[in-house]
């Protein structure tokens, strides 16, 4: 059990180490400082099943440090959520196959809606339809997952979690985003409690 342990925390610290340093990442954020901070829109992320939930963290922390985000179903895009998106909004889509059907639909949705709008993937697959029509992929170096049937995502998803906390840190340091700032977005709890103790 315990080598099993071991080597399963050593295949997910490496695709943590494995995960690409490249322009994306600075691409990124230009996109959004452009679209977020200038142009007063939002970043729109999206993705199905586990890739979804990641997303949903990804979009809470944005907000929490000073980019606005939200998620949005691609299921329930085109069940009317679509609106949701406004034409200064970027997109961020998740999708570890790059071939997620839903994700394919809702960019032709999406560009119907706002032909202009720009789109960041996040993917483990550079030869999937989602890296090819987004304008910037963040590739996550497609690990092989450390579930024994290599279907379920566990690596991938760990690693997906990483690169949507570098797109936090560097927004912030980006922004300039600061404890007061922080303090204001959180009135309660520990973490608020904590910020503005640390800002008196």
């Amino acid at each position: 059990m315990k080598t099993t342990i071991e080597n399963i925390l050593k295949a997910e610290v490496e695709a943590i180490q494995n995960i690409p340093i490249d322009a994306s990442y600075d691409n990124a954020i230009k996109l959004i400082i452009e679209a977020v901070h200038k142009n007063n829109g939002k970043v729109v992320i999206s993705g199905m099943g586990k890739a979804g939930q990641i997303g949903i963290n990804i979009a809470t922390t944005l907000s929490s440090t000073g980019t606005p985000a939200i998620f949005l179903h691609p299921s329930e895009a085109q069940h009317g959520d679509l609106g949701m998106i406004q034409k200064n909004d970027i997109l961020i889509c998740i999708s570890n196959s790059g071939k997620t059907r839903e994700i394919i639909e809702l960019e032709f949705l999406v560009k119907r809606l706002y032909p202009s709008i720009k789109i960041i993937g996040l993917s483990g697959n550079l030869d999937g339809d989602l890296a090819k029509f987004a304008d910037v992929t963040l590739y996550t170096g497609g690990p092989k997952e450390v579930c024994p049937l290599d279907l379920t995502p566990t690596t991938s998803t760990t690693a997906m979690t990483v690169v949507g906390d570098l797109l936090v840190v560097l927004l912030m340091k980006a922004i300039n985003f600061t404890k007061e700032d922080y303090a204001k977005r959180h009135h309660s709890g520990y973490l608020g409690q904590k910020a503005r103790d640390e800002h008196e």
